[in-house]
């Protein structure tokens, strides 16, 4: 009687498929199957499809670990942010690690949630994994902390403002151009009394956006009596807070301004427990446009920051630090804004402009 003999189809790996098992069915050298899978430059490209294509068929998963001792590099780049719970990093995680993919990286993932020790354990897992670099997107920078990261050489990015030290670069955010549309669009509307709902005070991001909107006031003429600005903390909570504040003012701003899209969200919750209507009895304007502003009730008016814009621009840098390539790391390094309108502004209540009644639109036929 035959032996029942297992077949292995094509893609499903064998235990003694190794680098040699690669090198035999490519018709290459082991050397070369090293330097392909290594990324290493002036490798024949028809010898590099011989060795991937070898390995698809084979099922072959190369040992990163091994990969790392030979190349010196662990292909990993680390990203710490600042809420996982906040929508708009999801959508500048995922980017980071498309990019990252794309160009023979892996991702290593911290969240602080604005907490020291939580930034200690990041940078303490990063320097464990040995990362070729890391993408601090937490819109703030803990120096004594990153000093560690920096002792060890290891690139860096950083949004907004970066130490200056070799190696360490800052994708710059144009938060005037956004936030200045996104007063002139209100001034346009009728809006005069325009408030403001900021974030932690000391962290750069929340400095720059508040600083963005007071120029944007002053250039129309505006001005901003000091009530009318509430330190937030780019939470629904604080955004909560803030609005209950500002529309309970014996003279309340008929439209709100907000340093993010997690604090809009919670002053509309706010707006709705007063018994006031948006936009109809104050308008809302938010900063980030991650995926749910579209979907609130009424649609949220916001200025855009393309979270994936900034992701890509991170990978890119780094990438770039890496290579001590000083063209390609200018090149990526700003992030344009604008304002996206939707339907949580309008004209103020009991404006003359409300009070004209609509004129019928003109027949085109």
């Amino acid at each position: 009687m035959k032996k029942a003999t297992a077949t292995r189809s094509v893609g499903q790996p064998d235990r003694r498929t190794d680098i040699r098992t690669v090198a035999a069915a490519a018709k290459v050298s082991v050397a070369t199957v090293s330097r392909v899978i290594n990324s290493v430059p002036n490798v024949d490209p028809a010898l590099a499809k011989r060795v991937w294509d070898a390995i698809r068929k084979l099922g072959y998963i190369p040992n990163n670990q091994a990969r790392a001792l030979v190349s010196g590099r662990s292909r990993l780049f680390g990203v710490i942010i600042s809420d996982i719970t906040n929508p708009f990093f999801p959508e500048l995680i995922q980017g980071f690690e498309e990019e990252a993919v794309a160009a023979g990286y892996e991702t290593l993932i911290g969240s602080t949630n604005y907490d020291l020790r939580s930034m200690e354990i990041c940078v303490q897992r990063m320097l464990e994994r040995k990362v070729d670099g890391v993408a601090v997107m937490t819109f703030g920078i803990e120096e004594p902390l990153l000093e560690r990261l920096a002792s060890k050489k290891i690139p860096m990015v950083f949004i907004d403002i970066a130490p200056a030290q070799k190696g360490f670069s800052a994708i710059r955010i144009d938060y005037q151009n956004g936030i200045y549309e996104a007063v002139q669009h209100l001034a346009v509307l009728g809006h005069r009394r325009i408030g403001f709902i900021s974030g932690p005070r000391g962290l750069h991001s929340a400095n720059e956006r508040e600083k963005a909107f007071r120029s944007a006031l002053k250039t129309i003429g505006l001005t901003l009596p000091a009530e009318y600005v509430y330190v937030g903390d780019y939470t629904n909570e604080g955004g909560s807070s803030g609005a209950e504040h500002l529309l309970t003012l014996p003279n309340p701003p008929t439209a709100i301004v907000c340093s993010n899209d997690m604090t809009a969200i919670g002053a509309m919750h706010a707006a709705a427990r007063l018994g006031l209507s948006i936009p109809q009895d104050v308008s809302l304007v938010g900063f980030d446009d991650i995926g749910i502003a579209r979907y609130m009730l009424p649609p949220l008016t916001t200025v855009r920051m393309s979270g994936r814009e900034i992701a890509v621009s991170a990978v890119r840098t780094l990438i770039a630090n890496l290579k001590d390539d000083v063209l390609a790391k200018a090149a990526y390094q700003v992030v344009a804004t604008r304002l996206v309108v939707r339907q949580s502004t309008a004209i103020p209540k009991g404006s003359l402009a409300g009070l004209k009644p609509a004129r019928p639109a003109r027949s085109r036929s």
